[in-house]
């Protein structure tokens, strides 16, 4: 199979999965608990969540490694077991995109939680050493791309590129920002301003993913396709909407369909690649499928 560069630049649509973590909850995981510790405790739980959405016409499955640094999992004493972890949701994923054809293993990098020098204590040595633990790990347990997202510091981005180039080099790097601050990220990134600078460091495929809904997200695709260079994708996941509390419980509004029709409107953008993010399900998985495909 052709790498997702190379699937994009023959003109196919990449269809992303959806969330993680509500579907995790909705399985049994607790507000306090830690996804990735899922990989190796509960994997068959993990595996029907990737292939609801490889059912659904998702071409890609994100492994269940978003918080799968040391300082994070740190938080739920699995700071000596970074490799272990990360390793086991690359594995899990690549159990389900085998059994499909034309389906990419992202393995999912998401922020460290520090800060970086001079407001915080990371530093592009730092961070790299941080993130490439981590990468080492999904490495080994066979994902075809390093999908760096929800990032808000190209600091921070610029360090785990690095530390992807070094562990895999050659592997396809892909990296979303999430712009949920006035069109910004919460460091004052302008989605022209992230396309520009993570096209420099050599990524092709870029993007926001999160957020707050369909309808910032579209002026915030519109920018980055204003922005985009030469031979760049861009790669948009938008929440189902925002959260409402629905009695003790927060519920995501976005339809099924309104995500179809913002993938209808992405595609006249230019935009081939989209998935969903916080809130969606396979449903709306297959809406985007659907809008792409048609």
């Amino acid at each position: 199979m052709a790498n997702v560069y190379e699937w994009l630049d023959a003109g196919n649509p990449l269809v992303g999965d959806g969330a993680m973590g509500t579907a995790l909850q909705d399985l049994g995981l607790t507000d306090g608990g830690a996804p990735e510790l899922w990989n190796v405790e509960q994997p068959e739980k993990v595996a029907s969540v990737l292939r609801a959405y490889a059912t659904a016409g998702a071409n890609v499955v994100t492994t269940n490694t978003f918080g799968g640094t040391k300082g994070r999992l740190e938080m739920h004493d699995l700071g000596d077991r970074v490799h272990e972890l990360n390793k086991a949701g690359s594995e899990v994923a690549r159990s389900v995109a085998d059994q499909f054809e034309n389906v990419f293993v992202f393995g999912d990098v998401g922020p460290s939680g520090e800060l970086m020098d001079p407001m915080g204590t990371l530093t592009p040595e730092s961070g790299k050493a941080l993130f490439a633990d981590q990468i080492r790990g999904l490495v080994a347990g066979g994902c075809d791309a390093i999908l760096i997202e929800t990032m808000s510091d190209l600091g921070e981005v610029a360090a785990a590129v690095e530390a992807a180039k070094e562990v895999a080099p050659g592997m396809p790097i892909v990296a979303t920002l999430s712009f949920d601050t006035n069109l910004r990220t919460m460091m004052g990134v302008k989605p022209a301003q992230a396309i520009t600078a993570i096209a420099e460091m050599g990524v092709r495929l870029i993007g926001a993913n999160c957020g707050r809904g369909t309808d910032e997200m579209r002026i915030i695709a519109s920018e980055l396709a204003d922005a985009k260079p030469a031979g760049v994708h861009i790669f948009i996941q938008s929440n189902a909407g925002l959260p409402q509390l629905v009695g003790a419980d927060f519920v995501y509004t976005g339809t099924p369909e309104e995500m179809g029709e913002f993938a209808t409107e992405m595609k006249a953008l230019g935009i081939k690649a989209i998935g969903s993010c916080c809130g969606s399900t396979q449903t709306h998985t297959a809406a985007i499928a659907q809008a792409l495909n048609s």
